[in-house]
């Protein structure tokens, strides 16, 4: 079948991944600029479909796993991996990106505060391509899939379908925890790839406070958590949907006290 003729079966078949992506388009132009942007979409993209290639025939990053091609003729597939899976690798990647931000860049003065019930943060170069943000980016992009892969893996008892199985379940709701592993070597080798990029590229003039476009990100991020929470809740696996609330619940409280607890009276730019 023609590839575009796939490509627009998948958007009518797979329309939740789209609009979490076009949302991802959209904050990531309004926080860093289009030629950052479509970088870091393609690095992450390319790094992800690498892995899953890789993964699926050799275990390495994420484990033994299998698509079984169920959807083949419904949705596009590069080689056996389906595009809406490697692309959902870019926007879930750019919404952990937002939160540790938001947990690591500095404080910008209360002057220049936009919305003044959060505290401004400063678009930092050195801090935004920093190790700290790298490594915690990758826990985070980690992090949620610890919610997302349980229900996927589920996914013929709601509208995804049974698109892949593992060989060998592991003890996480039957994902192995090597798959959460590989998520984090998809994070950090993306970021790897792109943090020497972001700096040779031309500066751009930051906002006084990047924080109501940080919380585009953030709201991605949790958008997403929302969605696949729903789901589990859904069909009806409340164990496995309050594991993950709770999981993320600490992150969410100190995200929240980063950006509307106490204030430092010294803080500076």
């Amino acid at each position: 079948m023609d590839t575009f003729a796939l490509f627009l079966k998948t958007i009518v078949f797979r329309p939740y991944v789209f609009a979490f992506l076009a949302a991802f388009l959209f904050a990531a132009i309004q926080l860093i600029g289009w030629p950052r942007t479509w970088r870091f979409w393609l690095i992450s993209w390319a790094t992800a479909f690498v892995c899953e290639f890789s993964s699926t025939r050799n275990g390495i990053p994420f484990g033994w796993y299998h698509y079984n091609g169920s959807t083949v003729g419904q949705e596009l597939y590069f080689s056996n991996v389906p595009f809406m899976d490697s692309i959902s690798f870019s926007f879930l990647l750019y919404a952990a990106y937002c939160v540790a931000l938001c947990l690591v860049l500095p404080i910008g003065s209360s002057s220049a505060s936009t919305w003044p019930m959060f505290k401004p943060l400063h678009l930092d170069m050195r801090a935004r391509t920093s190790w700290s943000v790298l490594l915690l980016t990758a826990f985070l992009f980690a992090f949620i899939d610890m919610v997302i892969d349980p229900v996927a893996l589920r996914g013929d008892r709601w509208f995804l379908g049974k698109i892949y199985y593992y060989p060998d379940p592991g003890f996480h709701f039957g994902v192995p925890f090597a798959n959460y592993a590989g998520w984090a070597v998809v994070g950090l080798i993306s970021l790897a790839i792109y943090f020497p990029l972001e700096r040779r590229l031309p500066a751009f003039l930051p906002p006084p406070s990047a924080t109501p476009r940080l919380l585009l990100g953030v709201g991605l991020y949790y958008g997403v958590l929302a969605f696949n929470l729903s789901v589990t809740f859904w069909i009806g696996e409340s164990f496995m949907g309050m594991s993950g609330l709770l999981m993320h619940l600490p992150v969410i409280a100190l995200l929240m006290f980063r950006l509307a607890g106490p204030r430092r009276v010294s803080q500076s730019g």
